[in-house]
């Protein structure tokens, strides 16, 4: 069972930048592709990045294309997203999560796909 901590979460004005991190127990971690994920207060929960294990794949939803930036450090056992010019409707828990299947370069965006999961972290955007 991996365990994924996310930490980072904060409020910050629009315009600004936050970056998130997620670390994983196991260096099981390293064969994963990594997802970000983020829920709103009465919407369903929506894809926001992936990662492939090594790294040279990635894929973003069409809302954070050019502010968001994935990646990780697999000597860390950590990804990260870097969010830049945050809007309020970014405004949401954002949740990391494993794809089991290991060496693939396919980036799922249901969140069925994915195994495990962190706790969340809350990102609050002020207009």
């Amino acid at each position: 069972q991996v365990r994924l901590v996310e930490s980072g979460g904060g409020l910050v004005q629009a315009g600004g930048s936050l970056r998130l991190s997620c670390t994983a127990s196991e260096g099981t971690f390293r064969s994963y592709t990594m997802g970000w994920f983020r829920q709103a207060p009465g919407k369903e929960r929506e894809f926001v990045a992936g990662i492939s294990w090594s790294g040279s794949s990635t894929y973003y939803a069409d809302s954070v294309k050019g502010r968001f930036t994935i990646s990780r450090d697999n000597a860390k056992n950590t990804v990260y997203l870097q969010m830049n010019s945050l809007k309020p409707e970014d405004t949401a828990v954002y949740y990391c999560a494993a794809d089991a299947s290991h060496y693939t370069f396919r980036i799922p965006t249901m969140f069925r796909e994915y195994e495990y999961w962190g706790q969340g972290t809350q990102v609050t955007v002020s207009s």
